[in-house]
């Protein structure tokens, strides 16, 4: 909850950062307005680190360049066209943006850019009140024209102006809303939440590649699921992930299973709790809570409703991994991404036949080498998949797991089971088998492998007496 008097003493910090104090200087010598904006006084106020600063001037590009020269070592103006001049001041990298007021034309995103003259007026087009707040440097004075400190007491999400004119402006503020209520833990106001529902359609008009970059930062959230839900209550989501809401699976009174969108939200939840707990220094991994969300889309289209109650998802595994690649790549996902979750997803079932019946060493050498670099993140995904209340069952699997981990680490004191590759290399199978390059080469390469799956390193010498007797079995 907003402390207002421990707000208030973290504005004062954020106005006496040195590099807001020598932009202060420099633009209050030329006669210039200059106001921290945005995000910076938000999260001050709400007692939070920021690691932006953004400010607004009601000077224009060319003198904003001109005035920040000086007291930069790098300046970039690549958003000099919508008023915006980037610069490295004494090691800190801040945007610097004339007031603005724009007008958009409702079918594509892109404003018609009109700079404003009055810092009232620019922070009203902004997408949330707790997002259009602004702290006028020097004087350090507090700019709120639209309520966002009472909307930062109230942990509400409001739009500036009536929400039906904001989202037709910017439809990409309907995401932004689900991810400020992830990123910050407020809820959406009522009249906000039903423009989303109203509108959720006009997100067509927004690019793929705009709309994934949204959906990555929601997932780099300490809690996305708050923001899915939102997504799914309003039925955003459908325009760009149907998969998700499709989980909310309807059966008749006598099938019981799991319901599987709360399955998947929890198994989010617990994937992102064990990667915390294993990597806490690390960057959130998009591509791990990607496949802990989408690990079961396949269920809907493999679902069988079997005599006596029973349900089953045969495959969903495989299906779901198509359907996740379609759909990354519908998002512009890069290609990396894309394999990484849909191979977790098509290897999220493998290990739940270990708890069945102990493995051989040869199964959990498979097992390594089928996931690959993505072993780590299997060992999670597959962890947090397991999300019946039943205790003792849940202990079983843990300890299992604990197993076959355990099992993995002594395999690699043994054997170098990360890189398994057979003990003769191509050009060795051509001098055994006296044969040049070509498919055998291929097939006996493959023979080997096996072997060292199955078996383990046996010795080159004992390698090659094997391969022998496998090419004069062949005839």
């Amino acid at each position: 909850m907003l402390n207002m008097a421990e707000g208030l003493a973290r504005l004062e910090e954020l106005a006496a950062h040195p590099v807001v104090a020598t932009l202060a200087r420099v633009f209050a010598d030329a006669g210039r307005d200059l106001a921290i904006v945005g995000g910076p006084v938000r999260d001050a106020l709400l007692g939070r680190l920021t690691h932006d600063l953004d400010f607004t001037t009601d000077a224009r590009p060319d003198e904003i360049l001109a005035l920040v020269k000086p007291v930069s070592s790098v300046q970039w103006d690549v958003g000099r066209a919508f008023g915006t001049i980037g610069a490295r001041v004494q090691g800190e990298q801040v945007e610097i943006t004339t007031y603005r007021a724009d007008s958009y034309d409702g079918v594509t995103r892109k404003p018609t850019v009109e700079f404003g003259d009055t810092l009232e007026a620019d922070l009203t087009r902004r997408d949330f009140t707790v997002n259009a707040m602004a702290l006028r440097v020097p004087a350090r004075t507090l700019v709120d024209p639209t309520g966002g400190v009472e909307d930062l007491i109230a942990s509400r999400l409001r739009t500036p102006i009536d929400p039906a004119v904001s989202f037709g402006d910017d439809p990409l503020r309907m995401l932004r809303g689900a991810r400020f209520a992830s990123q910050l833990a407020f809820d959406i106001d009522p009249d906000t939440l039903e423009a989303i529902a109203e509108l959720r359609e006009t997100l067509q008009i927004v690019s793929p590649e705009r709309v994934q970059s949204e959906l990555v930062r929601l997932l780099q959230t300490d809690d996305p699921v708050r923001g899915i839900r939102v997504l799914v209550e309003t039925r955003l989501i459908d325009e760009f992930l149907p998969e998700v809401p499709a989980l909310r699976l309807e059966v008749d009174e006598h099938h019981h299973h799991k319901d599987v969108y709360e399955h998947s939200l929890t198994v989010l939840r617990q994937a992102i709790a064990l990667e915390k707990q294993r990597t806490p220094d690390a960057a959130p991994d998009v591509a791990l809570r990607l496949a802990a969300l989408l690990h079961d889309i396949g269920k809907p289209a493999t679902r069988r409703l079997e005599p006596g109650g029973g349900v089953t998802f045969h495959h969903h595994d495989v299906k779901g991994a198509r359907m996740a690649r379609k759909r990354l790549q519908a998002l512009r996902f890069d290609a990396a991404t894309t394999t990484v979750v849909s191979r977790l997803i098509e290897l999220h079932l493998r290990f739940f036949g270990y708890a069945e019946g102990a493995w051989t060493d040869a199964a959990v050498r498979r097992y390594v080498r089928d996931a690959g670099d993505e072993l780590e993140r299997l060992h999670i995904l597959t962890r947090a998949d397991v999300t019946t209340r039943n205790k003792r069952k849940a202990q079983r699997l843990a300890s299992a797991y604990d197993d076959i981990e355990s099992r993995i680490a002594t395999l690699r004191e043994q054997e170098q089971i990360d890189a398994i590759r057979p003990e003769l290399d191509g050009n060795r199978i051509q001098e055994v088998l006296g044969i040049a390059p070509g498919r055998e080469v291929g097939e006996a390469y493959r023979f080997l492998l096996d072997l060292r799956l199955d078996e383990g390193v046996v010795g080159e010498e004992e390698a090659e007496r094997r391969l022998r007797e496998w090419w004069a079995a062949r005839g």
